[in-house]
C-alpha cells in the first residue's frame, strides 16, 4: 500500500470512529432505548466503513458485534443467533455447491452450446450470454461466481471478433459484450431465489412483515417483469454501443468446434447436472412438499462430494466462504436485534410521516425509487439489504402499500441496481477491469440500464404482483 493510500486508510477511519462515538453520546431520540440507539450506531458505522472503504465488511461487522456485546448492547446470544439460521447455512453451502458447475467444465460447455445455435451475429452473442446465465443461475447463489463462467466466453467471443483491451478495435464488440456480461447478471439474478447470496436473506428478513416467500412464489412473482428486462436488455445495449462488427458467422462453428473437441459429457458433468435438477425440483416443491430448502442444499453437497463430482480440495479453494458466513451470519443478527428493539418501527413512522398523503401507488413507486438511487452509495448488494430493505419495507406497509408486492419490488431492485456503478457489485470487477470498457461508458450506461430496468419493474412489475402475490 502506498503512502497515500495508507494516509486515506487511516483518516477514513478516524472519521468511523468519530461517527459512532458521535452516535453513541447524542442524546438518545425520543421513542428509542438507549439499546437500540447504541446498536444503531455500530451497525450504522460499520456499513459506513464499507461504504467509504474503511474497512472490509468482514472487520467491519466483527467490530460491530464485539462492541454490542461488550458494552452489554445486546446479550451474546442475541450476536451469534445469525450462525445456526437456516437461511444462512443454505446460502454457504449452495457457494459451495456452485464449485462444481465450474470444476467439472459444466458451465463453459453450456456457454459454447448456446453460441453454437445464437451466435451468427453480435446481437445473438449478446442473447446467448443472457440465456447462459438464466440457465446457469439457479444454482449459483453468487452472481460473482457466475461472473467467472461467463467472462471467459465474453473475452473469447470479442478476441474472435478481433476486439482487443485497451484499443480503439474494443468498440467493434469487446465493450459492448462485456457490459451485456455485467447487464446479465443484474437480471437474471432477480429471476430464481437462489441466483444470488442476499435473495433468501431478503427473504427471511420479509417473514417479519408477514410475507413469505419460497422458491417458486419468487419465481412466478419475477417470471414476468424479469423475463421481459431479459429479452429486452441486450437489444437496448445494442443500441447504446452501436457495435462496429454486427455480424459474426464463425462464431456458431468456432463454438460447434470447441464442443466436439470437449468430447460427449463426462461422469462428473452427468452427475452435477441430476444434482442440480434434482435440487431445483425440491426447491420449487418446497412450499407443497414442506421441504426445508437447507436440508436440500445439504443433501446436493453430499451427493457431489460421495461421487466425487466435488472433491475436497475443490471446496478448500473457496477460502472466502467462511468470511462470507461469518459477516452474513454477524449483520443479519444485528439487523434482526435492531427489528425486535424497535429502531426499524421508529424509523419507518419518521418516514412514513414524510410520505403521509401519498396515494399507496405513489408511495411504493417513491421508495423503490429512492431505494435504488440510494445504491450510489453502496458497494456491496448485501450489505444494501441489511442497512436499508427492512426499513423502506416497513415505511411502505405504514403508508398502506401491500406487504408482499413491495417486498418483491425491492428485492427485484436489489439485484437490478447492481449494474448501476462499477463498484456497485462485486460481479461487475472481471469485466470492469477486462479493459474494453471505460469508466465513462459504465457510469453513463450504468444508469441507462438501472433507470430502464426500474421503469421495466415499476410499470410490468407492479400489475403482475398486485395479480399474484396478494
Amino acid at each position: 500500500m502506498s503512502e497515500a493510500a495508507a494516509r486515506r486508510t487511516l483518516w477514513s477511519r478516524l472519521a468511523i470512529l468519530v461517527l459512532v462515538v458521535g452516535l453513541w453520546l447524542v442524546p438518545v431520540p425520543e421513542g428509542l432505548t438507549p439499546q437500540a440507539w447504541h446498536l444503531f450506531a455500530l451497525f450504522a458505522a460499520a456499513i459506513a466503513a464499507v461504504v467509504i472503504d474503511a474497512l472490509s465488511i468482514l472487520v467491519a461487522s466483527l467490530g460491530a458485534a464485539a462492541g454490542a456485546v461488550l458494552t452489554g448492547t445486546i446479550p451474546p446470544a442475541a450476536a451469534y443467533a445469525g450462525f445456526a439460521n437456516g437461511t444462512i447455512v443454505l446460502i454457504v453451502v449452495a457457494f459451495l455447491v456452485a464449485r462444481a458447475v465450474v470444476t467439472c467444465g459444466l458451465g463453459h460447455r453450456i456457454g459454447l452450446a448456446v453460441v453454437s445455435v445464437f451466435g451468427r451475429s453480435t446481437l445473438g452473442l449478446a442473447y446467448s450470454l443472457f440465456l447462459v446465465d438464466a440457465v446457469i443461475a439457479p444454482a449459483f447463489p453468487s452472481n460473482t461466481a457466475r461472473s467467472g463462467v461467463l467472462y471467459p466466453l465474453a473475452v473469447s467471443l470479442a478476441e474472435t471478433a478481433g476486439a482487443k483491451p485497451e484499443d480503439p478495435s474494443r468498440r467493434r464488440v469487446g465493450a459492448f459484450l462485456m457490459y451485456c456480461g455485467i447487464a446479465t447478471l443484474c437480471v437474471s439474478s432477480a429471476l430464481w431465489l437462489t441466483a444470488m447470496a442476499a435473495n433468501p436473506l431478503g427473504a427471511e428478513i420479509a417473514k417479519r412483515s408477514g410475507v413469505r416467500i419460497e422458491f417458486g412464489s419468487w419465481l412466478i412473482a419475477s417470471s414476468v417483469p424479469t423475463l421481459v428486462a431479459l429479452l429486452s436488455l441486450p437489444y437496448l445495449l445494442y443500441k447504446l454501443f452501436r457495435p462496429e462488427v454486427t455480424a459474426t458467422p464463425e462464431a456458431p462453428a468456432a463454438a460447434r468446434a470447441s464442443l466436439a473437441a470437449l468430447g460427449p459429457m463426462g461422469r462428473g458433468e452427468w452427475i452435477v447436472t441430476i444434482t442440480f435438477a434434482g435440487m431445483v425440483v425440491l426447491w420449487a416443491l418446497g412450499g407443497t412438499l414442506k421441504i426445508d430448502p437447507t436440508a436440500v442444499a445439504l443433501l446436493g453437497l453430499a451427493v457431489l462430494l460421495a461421487s466425487g463430482a466435488l472433491t475436497a480440495a475443490d471446496v478448500a479453494k473457496e477460502g472466502d466462504v467462511l468470511a462470507i458466513y461469518i459477516w452474513f451470519a454477524i449483520l443479519f443478527a444485528l439487523s434482526n436485534q435492531l427489528n425486535e428493539l424497535g429502531f426499524m418501527s421508529f424509523l419507518g413512522s419518521r418516514l412514513a410521516t414524510a410520505l403521509a398523503g401519498t396515494s399507496a401507488l405513489a408511495a411504493a413507486c417513491l421508495i423503490v425509487v429512492a431505494y435504488v438511487l440510494l445504491h450510489y452509495l453502496f458497494v456491496s448488494q448485501t450489505a444494501h439489504l441489511l442497512a436499508l430493505f427492512g426499513v423502506f419495507l416497513e415505511v411502505g406497509v405504514r403508508v398502506g402499500v401491500p406487504a408482499a408486492p413491495l417486498a418483491f419490488l425491492l428485492l427485484f431492485a436489489t439485484n437490478f441496481f447492481s449494474g448501476l456503478t462499477p463498484q456497485a457489485s462485486s460481479a461487475n470487477l472481471l469485466f470492469a477491469g477486462s479493459g474494453y470498457l471505460t469508466q465513462r461508458e459504465m457510469y453513463r450506461v450504468g444508469a441507462l440500464t438501472t433507470g430502464y430496468c426500474l421503469l421495466v419493474y415499476l410499470v410490468v412489475g407492479i400489475p403482475w404482483l398486485m395479480l399474484v402475490s396478494r
